[in-house]
């Protein structure tokens, strides 16, 4: 295992920008697509967004490949949300995206080695600034940069999962101790390891126990979610959708929506604790999300699949302290699943109204969420040992 630096993360923020992103400054060429990004909560309540959006960004001519990685992130954050706000803002689906969304998006995913479309990173990950430059990554500092309509119900839904990322570095940070201690036969040290991740995920948890605090779920159904679908696996575009202007102009293309599931956290986890899926539809959906993870957080994952034998370790040692360790660890992960799965049955599977681009039974992923967060979440329980 490298230092979290080389996957582009760090024991203070996780897999959160290493960088402050409202710190980052634009070309001042390319300013006005973020302006007009930015105007997104004044104009989606006219239900005219399309228009707007056709008429107001401008095609420009600028080699985006010399941005800076923090320039890209945040011009990924703006476009990522014009597009979808493009195909959702209104009534009925379109069929295409105008080339003057789709030429920039393609452009700014293949820099950034992601799909072009909205991704967890740029709804989460990079969509964030500090009130205070100087204080914490917590929810009483923090604040959302691009919205769709705004509010605070939206805020707080994107801020909480912010507060989740910065406190997992704690753990993240781990890994590799952990790892190494297992590689090493070292059961006191791996035993004391894993006590001190029980506890980082217990504060994780109770940052996730705050989500109803601002959050509502109905607010949520109806002014949230509905602009973070994909168009995969989703009837309101059973086709996908084709990007004009683009290699992807000839036929439409599918990509999954924006998820929690794109985190990188609970894959990362999994990783560690040698966690295994039963091969069905929905494993193949979890694989599926590993491409729309930035490309260094992949690697991460990938590497501590490779690296570690931890669940064997502890399986073989018989050492009482080291398996209450690690099931401690098991058992707040599972914790941090079952409440995802209440979440997603009161913010959306008990929620009345439904829409095809909005559907109470599917994702926003395109999956029959209920069924794929309770097997995952039985599965990492079914590891204690």
């Amino acid at each position: 295992m490298h230092a979290l630096s080389h996957y582009d993360m760090s024991p203070e923020r996780g897999f959160l920008a290493r960088h402050n992103p409202d710190a980052v400054s634009l070309p001042s060429e390319l300013q006005v697509w973020a302006d007009v990004a930015l105007r997104l909560p004044q104009i989606m309540p006219s239900g005219a967004v399309r228009s707007f959006l056709q008429n107001n960004v401008p095609e420009i001519d600028y080699d985006l490949t010399t941005l800076r990685d923090p320039q890209a992130r945040l011009l990924m954050v703006h476009f990522s949300f014009m597009v979808q706000a493009y195909v959702w803002g209104e009534t009925d689906a379109p069929a295409s995206l105008p080339r003057n969304l789709s030429v920039p998006m393609v452009a700014i995913a293949d820099l950034l080695g992601q799909q072009p479309l909205l991704p967890y990173s740029g709804y989460v990950l990079d969509n964030w600034g500090l009130l205070d430059p100087k204080g914490p990554i917590t929810l009483d500092n923090i604040y959302m940069i691009q919205n769709f309509l705004s509010g605070q119900d939206e805020a707080w839904f994107v801020m909480i999962h912010v507060a989740i990322e910065a406190q997992a570095g704690q753990a993240l940070a781990l890994f590799e101790p952990i790892i190494t201690a297992a590689q090493s036969d070292d059961i006191k040290t791996c035993a004391a390891f894993l006590t001190d991740m029980a506890k980082v995920w217990a504060k994780l948890n109770a940052i996730f126990d705050r989500m109803p605090e601002r959050c509502d779920p109905y607010i949520y159904f109806e002014r949230v979610r509905p602009y973070i679908h994909g168009w995969k696996d989703n009837p309101a575009l059973p086709d996908g959708l084709i990007y004009e202007g683009t290699r992807y102009a000839d036929v439409p293309h599918a990509y999954r929506g924006q998820t929690g599931s794109q985190s990188s956290i609970v894959p990362s986890m999994d990783a560690l604790l040698n966690v295994g899926h039963a091969a069905d539809p929905l494993r193949e959906y979890l694989d599926q999300l590993h491409i729309y993870r930035p490309t260094a957080h992949r690697r991460f994952i990938d590497d501590v699949r490779a690296q570690s034998r931890l669940r064997d370790f502890v399986k073989s040692s018989q050492d009482t302290a080291l398996t209450t360790a690690y099931n401690g660890v098991i058992e707040a992960v599972a914790s941090f699943r079952t409440r995802h799965l209440e979440y997603a049955a009161s913010y959306i599977n008990k929620q009345t109204k439904n829409s095809s681009g909005n559907d109470v039974e599917v994702g926003t992923g395109g999956t029959p969420f209920m069924k794929y967060l309770k097997k995952h979440r039985d599965e990492t329980q079914a590891n204690l040992l």
